[in-house]
């Protein structure tokens, strides 16, 4: 996955948010104002640009830019290994098992999510393991998600995201998509150089005159390091309202990705945990009470469990990294659970601290409906 870095114009350390202007509601400029002094100025005006920033603080915060052009981070590469070792499908449901192709019925798929690893496609035929056989029109194929995560090179001295949804920036806080920029697509790094907070809404500046709503992106936040934790030791923060998790050593972030955690019905719990137990491969069902809700996945990867049966582990079924998914465990792709499976090899009873660094809001707009 290709970073596309966007410069911008505030500095601010990591750390220490700090919100360019008051921080209360702004009343956002005429629309038209604005556009007309991007497209006829260099910069725009006082009132489009913040309602903090002063001019001398733009002209320092241009210069800013060249020196803090991206964060320090490094993508995780794709490992063929750990991305394609397996071929996953679903079996649907009351789909028949056969002994071999066209043979005699050995079983039928019960009720429920039913998602397996097979050997191979042979004319019409799934081959699932040596004397099981599906109708491949009863089946589904997956396609799993090659998103990873970054590797955390030297301490942050802007705070950065993973855009959710693809985008274009604004002009000003407040305001909508200014057509004259370019979209920034799904999984895309931005940096964040300051915040306004407009209608109770945080806007991230991430570039010269452009702004992001929050609901838009998935920002890497630092969480405060537990009491319970030493120094020097290793602990995974997950955030429960950002969606994603942070691998720390004692007060260094070592690495960065996104997550998808319980849904409502299915929340995750939050608490300081330890990891318990850790299977590389390894199956996973349940039901609540309802046939459409029961489930049986096979093979799934790097599972830590850390709150009973709750986990972190791969997931090669979706591709919504970002957000909430789950029934409850830390779904990963395939590398960020790779990455965090072999990082933990070195404390195999690795920290878990479960938090949220805000609160879900009821009055969502539209196009922020999380799937």
């Amino acid at each position: 996955m290709k970073l596309r870095m966007y410069h911008a114009f505030a500095p601010l350390m990591f750390g220490t948010l700090i919100l360019l202007g008051s921080g209360r509601a702004m009343a956002s400029p005429r629309r038209e104002k604005c556009e007309t002094a991007f497209d006829s100025t260099v910069n725009l005006t006082q009132e489009c640009i913040s309602t903090g920033m002063s001019a001398l603080d733009v002209r320092a915060a241009y210069a800013e830019m060249s020196n803090h052009s991206t964060p320090p981070v490094s993508q995780l590469e794709p490992l063929d290994e750990v991305l394609y070792k397996w071929k996953y499908r679903r079996v649907f449901a009351g789909a028949s098992i056969y002994d071999a192709p066209n043979g005699n019925i050995i079983r039928t798929m019960g009720e429920g999510l039913s998602l397996v690893t097979y050997l191979g496609v042979i004319d019409d035929w799934v081959q699932l393991r040596q004397n099981e056989w599906v109708p491949l029109d009863q089946t589904r194929a997956y396609d799993v998600s090659t998103f990873a995560g970054v590797q955390i090179n030297e301490p942050l001295t802007h705070p950065f995201a993973w855009m959710l949804a693809p985008a274009r920036p604004s002009l000003y806080p407040g305001s909508p998509e200014y057509e004259g920029y370019d979209v920034i697509e799904r999984y895309q790094i931005v940096s964040v150089y300051g915040v306004e907070v407009v209608d109770g809404w945080e806007w991230y500046l991430i570039g010269p005159n452009q702004w992001l709503h929050q609901i838009r992106v998935a920002k890497v936040k630092p969480a405060q390091r537990p009491v319970e934790i030493r120094e020097g030791e290793l602990w995974i923060a997950v955030d429960l309202f950002e969606q994603t998790v942070v691998a720390y050593e004692g007060n260094r972030m070592a690495f960065a990705t996104l997550a998808s955690t319980g849904l409502p019905q299915w929340s995750t719990n939050e608490g300081l945990f330890k990891i318990y137990q850790r299977w590389l491969y390894g199956p996973m069902s349940g039901a609540t009470g309802y046939l459409g809700d029961a489930y049986y996945i096979e093979n799934i990867a790097n599972i830590m469990y850390f709150d009973g049966d709750i986990a972190l582990h791969a997931a090669y079924w979706h591709d919504k990294f970002g957000y909430r998914q789950s029934r409850g465990c830390v779904n990963l792709s395939l590398m960020d659970a790779y990455w965090l499976y072999e990082w933990t090899r070195a404390d195999e009873d690795t920290w878990v601290y479960v938090y949220s660094s805000g609160e879900y809001r009821d009055d969502l707009p539209a196009w922020a409906v999380r799937p």
